[in-house]
């Protein structure tokens, strides 16, 4: 994180433990995740340990420490999709993208993340690429729908 980025960053706090949440969260918007970097100049700003700043990041999960990919992947996994075969294709988009759940694919095209539930019960089982609800999604039909994002 660049010297003028970083002072940017920390505009408007004190430089208290109490800020390191809003912190994250500033980072988590402005960069999409946050970063060794951004973690690093956090613990100088708020003289705290990095590990203690990973421990509080990691316990949230709107925090992510891999860079997004251009696309999201989500596969629902709330119970209608675990019932219509959401773990079928959670392994099958690890498989075809050859990532685990919160890693981003090496040319930086799709990122994934397995969530509880995006709201789409009766469509199950639902996968959100982006801004984009595909339902009853198969293995097959996955593939073609991964193929339509560059």
């Amino acid at each position: 994180m660049a010297i003028d980025k970083a002072v940017e960053i920390f505009s408007g706090f004190q430089g208290v433990q109490g800020d390191l949440i809003p912190i994250l969260q500033r980072i988590q918007e402005t960069d999409g995740y946050i970063s060794e970097e951004a973690i690093k100049n956090i613990s100088r700003f708020l003289r705290i340990s990095e590990n203690e700043i990973y421990g509080v990041a990691s316990f949230y999960s709107q925090f992510r420490f891999n860079e997004p990919g251009r696309h999201s992947v989500k596969v629902c996994l709330g119970t209608a999709c675990h019932v219509a075969g959401g773990n079928i294709l959670s392994d099958a988009v690890q498989r075809e993208l050859g990532i685990d759940h919160g890693e981003t694919t090496k040319d930086k095209r799709f990122d994934y993340e397995r969530v509880a539930c995006l709201g789409c019960c009766a469509l199950a089982p639902v996968v959100k690429v982006g801004d984009d609800i595909h339902s009853r999604v198969n293995v097959h039909r996955l593939n073609e729908i991964l193929e339509e994002y560059d």
